[in-house]
C-alpha cells in the first residue's frame, strides 16, 4: 500500500502517531521513494526521456547509419557507450540511481548494434538483404550473434551496476532468441504453415514457462532487496500467453483447459502480487467466454443470463474472500516454505 501524507495526517489526527513523528516519517518515505520507480511526474521524464535514446538507438534506427559501414558503427556505438556509461557512474555517485539505471541500460542496448558493426566490418554478415533496423521486427536466426551478445553484456553489467531496470534488455534478449532459434530448425519457406506455426507456438510456451519460473526464482533470492524480477515475469508470461493463445484446437475441452489455465493465472498473480498474470489471464478468459458467446451458445437467450450470474457470483465471492482474506492468508502462509512467506511479507506489508 502507498502511503501518502493524507493518510499520516489521518494517523496524527486519530493520535496514533505524534505530528513530530508524522513529519519525520513523511519525509523518510518521500526519500525512500525516489529510489524506487514510481508514477510522478519526475520519473515520467526519467524513463520518457530514457526510453527515447533507447528507441534511437534500436527501435527507430534508419537506413542513414548503414552508410558509415561496420568500422563507423563500431565507433559510435562505443563513443555512445563511454557516454553512456559516464554519466551512469556520475549519478550513481550522486545517489540518483533510476537514471543511472537508464543509462546503464542505454549501454546494453548498444550491444547489438556494435556486434552488427562488427560482423560487417569483419566480412562475417551473413545476409546483405537483412539491416540492422529489422532486427526488432524480422524474425531470422542471423540475429542469435547479436542477442547472445547482448545476453552477456547484459548480465556483466547487471552484476556490475545492479540496477532493477538493467534486467529489461536481458529478458527482451531472452525473448528474442526464443524466437529467433526456433529459425534454424525449420524450414524459413514455410514458417507460416499451420504445423510450423504450432511448433513456434509451443515453443514459445514452454519456453515462456522457463522464464518464468527463473523470474520466481530471482523474485525469492533477492525478496529483501529492489524488484529485479519485474521485467523476467513480463516477457515470460507474455511468451507463455502468446504461446498457449496461438495455438489452434477444435476441441471445446481444449478450449475449456485453455479457460482453466487463465484462471489459474489470475490465482497466482493475485497470489504473487504480479499484474501481468492477472491482466493476461482475464483476457484470456474473455476470449473463451467470447468464443462461447460466438459459437457454442450463440442462438441461446439462457447464456447471457447464465453469464450475468455467474459475474454477480464471482462479486460476491470477492465480499466473501474481503471478509475472509486475513484468516484464510494467515493458514496459507503457515504452511508455505519461508522464503515464499518472506516474499509475500515484503510485497503485502
Amino acid at each position: 500500500m502507498e502511503v501518502s501524507k493524507a493518510t499520516i495526517q489521518k494517523a496524527v489526527a486519530k493520535n496514533i502517531i505524534s505530528e513530530q513523528q508524522g513529519s519525520a516519517l513523511y519525509h523518510f518515505l518521500k526519500e525512500e521513494s525516489r529510489h524506487t520507480p514510481s508514477f510522478t511526474f519526475t520519473h515520467i521524464l526519467y524513463y520518457l526521456g530514457g526510453l527515447i535514446a533507447i528507441g534511437a538507438m534500436t527501435l527507430f534506427m534508419n537506413l542513414g547509419w548503414e552508410q558509415f559501414g561496420g568500422a563507423g558503427i563500431i565507433f559510435i556505438s562505443m563513443l555512445y557507450a563511454g557516454v553512456g556509461l559516464k554519466l551512469a557512474n556520475s549519478f550513481a555517485r550522486k545517489r540518483l540511481i533510476i537514471p543511472a539505471g537508464i543509462c546503464a541500460t542505454f549501454v546494453v542496448c548498444l550491444t547489438p548494434l556494435a556486434i552488427y558493426g562488427a560482423q560487417q566490418w569483419l566480412g562475417l554478415w551473413p545476409d546483405d538483404n537483412a539491416v540492422y533496423r529489422q532486427f526488432h521486427h524480422r524474425i531470422e536466426w542471423l540475429w542469435l550473434y547479436m542477442e547472445l551478445g547482448t545476453l552477456i553484456t547484459g548480465i556483466g553489467v547487471a552484476w556490475r551496476y545492479k540496477y532493477p531496470f538493467l534486467v529489461m534488455p536481458i529478458a527482451v534478449t531472452l525473448w528474442y532468441i526464443s524466437m529467433d532459434a526456433v529459425m534454424l530448425i525449420i524450414d524459413q519457406d514455410d514458417m507460416w504453415n499451420s504445423h510450423t506455426w504450432e511448433f513456434r507456438a509451443q515453443v514459445s510456451m514452454y519456453f515462456g514457462i522457463f522464464m518464468t519460473f527463473l523470474a520466481f526464482w530471482v523474485d525469492i533470492r533477492v525478496r529483501t532487496t529492489a524488484d529485479y524480477a519485474f521485467w523476467l515475469y513480463f516477457f515470460g508470461v507474455l511468451a507463455f500467453w502468446g504461446g498457449l493463445t496461438s495455438q489452434h484446437s477444435d476441441s471445446e475441452l481444449s478450449k475449456f483447459f485453455y479457460f482453466c489455465i487463465n484462471l489459474a493465472m489470475i490465482g497466482i498473480g493475485a497470489l504473487l502480487i504480479r499484474k501481468v498474470f492477472v491482466v493476461l489471464g482475464a483476457i484470456g478468459g474473455c476470449l473463451y467466454l467470447g468464443h462461447l458467446a460466438s459459437n457454442v451458445f450463440k442462438d441461446s437467450w439462457l447464456f447471457p443470463i447464465a453469464l450475468t450470474a455467474i459475474g454477480l457470483g464471482v462479486v460476491f465471492l470477492g465480499i466473501w474472500w474481503q471478509k475472509n482474506e486475513v484468516k484464510i492468508t494467515r493458514k496459507a502462509r503457515n504452511i508455505m516454505p519461508k522464503p515464499l512467506q518472506e516474499l509475500l511479507d515484503k510485497k503485502l506489508g
